[in-house]
């Protein structure tokens, strides 16, 4: 194992596994606790925020990181895994540092913090030794020079600026998974969570909050403008835009209803006739839908969308017009297996799963559970009584209601 090095950007340090003496995977780095106690006194690390089993997230101090080696970090000794909690005298590089606004003294250049180092000192203190700041873009130049300096040649380190952006934070959350994202943005400050919620892209802001709990993602839509609120709900899946509206007071839901696109507000009224612990409560109505004459050239075209979860891209369902759901007659699906063993010149009608029976909207959360257990499927078809599919059930759905409120937590407490 080589030396840990003397220099680590902050940066490049989330996000990486950090294992204990055994080789076993602890967690992955979320963020760096550094105590700024003025521009006068250096920065000293104090320890990472550390993600394990259940998004929760713990304190391991930097006195236990023994090497940051290869893409991984290393600790040793016994690792308390009681919840971090933040301290008032304690900044989280990532998310409270970055995008701080400060003055380069020399060159009374202003700028935006989006790098931190960390470098190791002769007594084994982690300390900020170094910044990179960004001056804003000028004229036609979308990004403006960048600069890195030593910790003590800026002014501002130690006073946030009321008017802190979000530029850095945004570009790190868009480079995360979404479920990543959501457990960095459901553990920011509320003013920090609130000016990055503002600048996400809609597209990505409904991506994370799919990830997120009921209750965050309530109050981020409750605080946002109605009509960006409506656009957000558009760009979710409509399984879990009817599950989000539902827990909306009704004048709000109703609201937001009237916004949306009529067809994205159709998809979602369609679910919230059914209850949530059914199956018709737990479909996605946009599974792949193919007429009989297509061809598996044309279905393995479809599943290789890259929006397309893996669930999803599993199986094609052929029906007859109307393609959208609820569908003509449903007759058959097609599992991606069969159809990468058969010529791409065939059609997929002659491919069709003839053994799979399909389920009802009303079949409850034990059938559908049962259903997707006997036919090894990853999405369950569902058909009304007229036998037009009008959605599928996912084995993610699925889960999603079968665990109990508050699994993560209870799992992460139980490891502990």
């Amino acid at each position: 194992m080589t030396t840990t090095p003397t220099r680590v950007y902050v940066a490049r340090l989330v996000g990486l596994p950090v294992f204990d003496p055994r080789g076993e995977q602890v967690g992955k780095v979320r963020d760096v606790v550094v105590t700024v106690r003025s521009d006068a006194h250096q920065p000293r690390a104090l320890g990472l925020v550390v993600e394990v089993f259940g998004r929760r997230r713990i304190f391991v101090p930097m006195t236990r990181v023994t090497n940051i080696d290869s893409g991984q970090v290393y600790t040793t000794g016994v690792i308390n895994l009681r919840r971090f909690e933040q301290r008032p005298t304690e900044t989280l590089v990532m998310g409270e540092m970055l995008d701080r606004q400060v003055v380069i003294r020399d060159s009374a250049v202003r700028g935006s913090i989006y790098d931190v180092a960390l470098e190791q000192g002769r007594n084994r203190d982690w300390l900020v030794s170094r910044l990179a700041v960004q001056e804003p873009g000028r004229g036609l130049r979308r990004r403006g020079q960048t600069h890195v300096v030593e910790w003590n040649a800026v002014i501002g380190l130690a006073s946030p600026d009321e008017a802190q952006g979000a530029t850095q934070l945004i570009a790190a959350l868009n480079d995360m998974r979404p479920a990543d994202a959501a457990s960095t943005l459901h553990d920011l400050p509320t003013d920090r969570r609130t000016a990055v919620v503002a600048e996400l892209d809609d597209e990505r802001l409904a991506e994370v909050l799919e990830e997120m709990p009921d209750e965050d993602q309530v109050e981020i839509l409750s605080h946002l403008d109605p009509e960006r609120a409506a656009d957000i709900l558009e760009e979710m899946s409509a399984d879990d835009a009817a599950d989000l509206i539902a827990d909306l007071p009704p004048e709000q839901a109703s609201r937001l209803l009237e916004l949306m696109e009529p067809e994205e507000a159709e998809d979602v009224k369609r679910l919230m006739v059914y209850d949530e612990e059914t199956a018709g409560g737990m479909m996605t109505p946009e599974p792949v839908i193919l007429p009989p004459d297509a061809t598996i050239a044309e279905a393995l075209a479809h599943v290789r969308r890259e929006e397309l979860p893996t669930s999803l891209a599993a199986q094609v369902y052929v029906c007859r017009p109307p393609l959208e759901t609820p569908t003509g007659k449903l007759l058959g699906l097609a599992h991606i297996q069969r159809l990468l063993r058969e010529p791409p010149s065939e059609l997929v009608a002659g491919v069709l799963d003839q053994e799979t029976t399909y389920i009802h909207p009303e079949a409850t959360l034990q059938d559908v559970a049962a259903h997707v257990a006997y036919y090894n499927l990853t999405a369950a078809p569902v058909v009304d009584d007229q036998g037009r599919l009008l959605g599928v059930v996912t084995v993610d759905d699925l889960l999603d209601h079968m665990l109990p409120d508050g699994w993560r937590e209870n799992a992460a407490r139980a490891e502990a």
